[in-house]
């Protein structure tokens, strides 16, 4: 028996060693993607492949072919020098931790849809990590789709000390990337120029992209990344991983490459000044941190965003926005009724679907007549409007199209009558006096504040329940958090004002969309300062940028485009000289850009010639012909306007393959210039598409148009396109802009 009993445990001690180096492969997977981990219970866990989706016997021998495994959640303290995404303080002071793995748990997800957002179908695997020594657990959550290539992680930390644990770092994810020639497309800016796009190769060091504003997260940089493979970016060949961190608030991205064989990525909540007391028993959820790979190039990875974004990310992805026309660029704050009626009567006359009131319509003691008084004083300005909102809801209904308004439920002003009743409802730090922004009054409403959400809520459930009629809002917020400071929060909890703020948000956000799942709502934030999927979800669009001019707007969206379908890009034709840059650029032009987004119009049409309201009314037409393709196609982006050639052009083609939309715009000018032909992409190869020109100056046709071709020759060769019209005046009309709108169809 001794000797039976010494061989099981010799034999129990094999299986056991096997089983330590042949670790368990777990494979997270999507239609097209793979995420194979290492998960040993008592072991740390650890990740091993991110790409094209494998087999599950090529998974299985990953280790064997040399791929290296590193922490899935790298911890500060024990053992790892590496790169951290989770560091904290113990109760007693200590500062390391050692996380292994406890246990792990895979099932399907089958939310239905909120009203706002469609149901989600996904396969949700926790990985349930423990710390060696102290109570501290982690969650490791992997979400995949089944519809979409995107997969969703993000971490719960638990706290199961008897007393507070200080969370110094707490990222959302973890990615290594095998170095090679790496490249990282990323992007920065400022307000009038956002989303400026920023190429460069990986090199040994830290590239950190990073936010501090505290409310608009996307004005100067993004949280968004791309890394390119194969060596420089390519728009439609070449392997590609794509990564945006989905949060409203500050965020920190970092990679470092050091002297290992990776890129070590990170992405998350920003912990500057935003260390977190979690106190026993709490648990801290990250943000999701969304990971995509494509082998099609940069195009790729941004379709497989842009499908996932209408199916589960943006609100109403599913439905057709409408052409608008927003009065600010027009009236800007000279809001009055004759003015609004005369609006509404001229964008119906040219087909438009919607008017949007922009900013000056409210403020009884401190009218709202520049920017520097009266947000917070939701009242309606009856010397403005004598007849108020309702008269507005049915002059837009008498024109038979909608009506919506502009809000900025998250700001106030010293001159308004809510800061002389609520001073300590703003942020500001105490004992000092408040710094102010926009118009030198401007002042950010404290939302860790439950009163404070009652009120940004209590803006639209007012406006909604009094004029039902009203269709869309505009929800804006122009200023960032100056100084760091809450009347609401405890005095030992003033670090978590940050984080508290886009908490009170989310809520608010939550309430708006559970009582009126059906209102469209635009995020504006300075312009483009919330373009960001820790915000759609509760918004159906946003504003790219306050600048309209269409030079400008084609960089801008170009970037915009590598994360954010065109359906949530609102992209408008403005007046001439541009208000931003006065830049003077010819109506074709401005229609040709504002086409490639969601079409609307930001102007005074009064002060249009009757030839231009002409040309707009069968713009607006065509556009929605197009519009389906538009809105809901796989976007090909072909030549970049960061490449200096001259020009820039893009395709969507819609998923049957039948229809293609092809967008060609002149972007320099000069005498015996010769610009490239762009082939096109996403085609049918085997397929004959007939080209028609929508958007055109006159009768006169291109060579090919109403000529058909295969889908091979046009994207093997491409078309064509002449620099300028032959006919002179247009040529002049166009002042070198010229640019171009095709339209094919398969038969």
């Amino acid at each position: 028996m001794k000797f039976i009993s010494k061989t099981l445990l010799a034999l129990s001690l094999m299986l056991s060693a096997t089983s330590l180096c042949r670790a368990e492969k777990v494979t997270v997977s999507t239609k097209g993607t793979s995420l194979v981990l290492e998960a040993t219970k008592g072991e740390h866990l650890r990740i091993v492949y991110f790409g094209k989706a494998l087999s599950d016997r090529d998974a299985s021998l990953l280790t064997e072919s040399g791929f290296r495994a590193y922490d899935a959640y790298p911890v500060y303290g024990h053992g790892n020098i590496t790169m951290d995404a989770l560091s904290v303080t113990l109760p007693d002071g200590s500062m390391a931790l050692e996380l292994v793995l406890d246990s792990y748990t895979r099932r399907d997800i089958h939310n239905p849809s909120n009203g706002y957002n469609a149901p989600e179908d996904a396969v949700l695997t926790t990985f349930v990590l423990k710390d060696k020594v102290h109570p501290v657990t982690v969650n490791v959550n992997y979400k995949a789709y089944k519809d979409v290539d995107m997969i969703e992680t993000w971490t719960e930390i638990l706290n199961g000390t008897k007393g507070t644990v200080t969370l110094r770092k707490f990222d959302s994810g973890y990615l290594p990337i095998r170095r090679g020639e790496v490249w990282a497309s990323h992007f920065t800016g400022t307000w009038a120029n956002e989303a400026s796009l920023v190429e460069e190769e990986l090199r040994p060091g830290t590239l950190k992209i990073e936010n501090k504003d505290g409310v608009r997260n996307a004005q100067t940089s993004r949280a968004e990344i791309m890394f390119s493979l194969d060596g420089k970016p390519t728009e439609n060949s070449g392997d590609v991983i794509g990564a945006a961190l989905c949060y409203s608030g500050n965020y920190l991205l970092e990679v470092v490459t050091n002297d290992t064989d990776y890129h070590h990525f990170t992405a998350g909540i920003n912990p500057d000044n935003s260390s977190y007391p979690l106190k026993k028993g709490e648990t801290f959820t990250t943000p999701e941190l969304a990971l995509t790979f494509s082998s099609e190039g940069l195009s790729g990875a941004s379709r497989n965003f842009h499908r996932w974004a209408r199916a589960h990310k943006l609100a109403h992805g599913d439905k057709e926005r409408k052409i608008l026309l927003n009065s600010w660029e027009g009236v800007y704050f000279n809001i009055n009724e004759p003015t609004m009626d005369k609006m509404m009567a001229d964008i119906a006359m040219m087909g438009g679907e919607l008017f949007v009131m922009d900013d000056g319509w409210f403020g009884v003691k401190y009218p709202r007549k520049t920017d520097n008084s009266s947000l917070g004083d939701w009242q309606v300005d009856e010397n403005k409007l004598p007849h108020g909102i309702q008269w507005l809801v049915d002059a837009a209904d008498s024109h038979k199209i909608k009506f919506g308004i502009w809000i900025e439920p998250e700001m106030t002003n010293s001159v308004s009558e809510l800061y002389e009743k609520h001073p300590d409802w703003v942020i500001n730090a105490p004992g000092r006096e408040v710094s102010t922004g926009r118009g030198g009054t401007q002042l950010v409403l404290d939302l860790s504040n439950p009163a404070v959400q009652d009120f940004a809520f209590g803006i639209v459930d007012e406006l909604m329940t009094k004029y039902p009629g009203i269709d869309y809002i505009k929800w804006d917020a122009n200023m960032s958090i100056q100084s760091h400071g809450s009347n609401y929060l405890p005095k030992d909890e003033q670090s978590r004002l940050n984080i508290e703020y886009h908490r009170g948000f989310a809520n608010v956000c939550d309430r708006i969309r559970a009582k009126y799942p059906d209102l469209t709502i635009q995020a504006c934030a300075s312009g483009g300062g919330r373009a960001n999927y820790g915000v759609l979800p509760w918004f159906d669009e946003f504003w790219v940028s306050d600048n309209t001019d269409a030079l400008q707007r084609i960089y801008m969206q170009w970037g915009t485009s590598y994360f954010f379908p065109s359906i949530a890009m609102a992209s408008h034709i403005s007046t001439v000289p541009n208000h931003t840059n006065m830049r003077v650029t010819p109506l074709k032009f401005r229609i040709d850009v504002a086409m490639s987004g969601r079409l609307g119009m930001e102007l005074q049409p009064k002060d249009m010639s009757e030839a231009e309201i002409k040309f707009c009314q069968k713009a607006i037409s065509e556009y929605k012909e197009v519009r389906p393709t538009i809105q809901f196609g796989d976007l090909y982006r072909l030549l970049s306007p960061y490449e200096n050639k001259g020009l820039a052009s893009l395709m969507y083609c819609d998923e049957s393959k039948d229809r293609a939309v092809f967008f060609w715009w002149k972007t320099e000018h000069f005498y015996d210039q010769h610009l490239p032909r762009v082939k096109m992409a996403g085609l049918d190869p085997d397929r004959v598409y007939t080209v028609r020109e929508i958007d055109k100056l006159s009768d006169v046709s291109l060579p090919f148009e109403g000529k058909s071709f295969t889908g091979k020759f046009l994207m093997e060769n491409g078309l064509d396109i002449p620099s300028y019209p032959d006919n002179y005046m247009e040529k002049m009309r166009l002042q070198g802009y010229s640019s171009h709108v095709l339209v094919l169809e398969a038969r």
